[in-house]
């Protein structure tokens, strides 16, 4: 997909954290996190153990002006909390689609910080998508229940390849119609 120009990202806020771009300072909770196995099996793209540089290389491409995702972290300095509690992202598509996708840090699981960081982001919708996708493994029900919270319709399983699993992880896949 061509992009002419990517917009910048916003600064969104909620009462408990901020949603700003991903930046270099972030990267040692990054890595601490992504080396986490916890947090790597759930997410597609994370090895474990994380090889040396994996997190520059992240934050290299997450702010590229070349991007093809926007990737904001949730930082809850302001209240208290981390600088980085998670990272949610939306990846562009092509007729006016998105796919977000999310993690929050295991100190921060159960405390509705990824519903609320989805729903913040929803509300915004910063790259104007008709439709949201998402998808889950399947041993995440945690995660599904933040998307059928948020509105998300359940559209079928499928399956997606896990890095740090080394194997193909049954997924399901939500869709969300924004309105317009």
């Amino acid at each position: 997909m061509i992009i002419d120009k990517i917009p910048p990202q916003p600064t969104l806020t909620s009462d408990r954290f901020v949603l700003r771009p991903v930046r270099r300072s972030d990267e040692g909770l990054l890595n601490l996190y992504y080396a986490d196995p916890r947090v790597a099996r759930m997410y597609r793209n994370v090895p474990h153990p994380l090889p040396e540089g994996a997190v520059t290389a992240y934050i290299d491409d997450a702010t590229s002006p070349e991007r093809v995702r926007d990737v904001w972290a949730i930082d809850g300095s302001a209240q208290g909390h981390a600088e980085v509690m998670g990272l949610i992202t939306l990846e562009r598509m092509d007729r006016n689609q998105s796919e977000i996708s999310y993690w929050v840090a295991p100190a921060f699981w159960n405390t509705g910080i990824a519903s609320e960081a989805v729903r913040v982001l929803l509300d915004a919708n910063p790259q104007n998508a008709r439709q949201i996708y998402a998808e889950v493994f399947q041993d995440n029900p945690g995660s599904a229940r933040v998307l059928t919270n948020c509105g998300f319709d359940y559209l079928g399983d499928a399956e997606a390849f896990s890095v740090a699993r080394e194997a193909s992880v049954p997924t399901w896949t939500y869709v969300l119609k924004m309105d317009k």
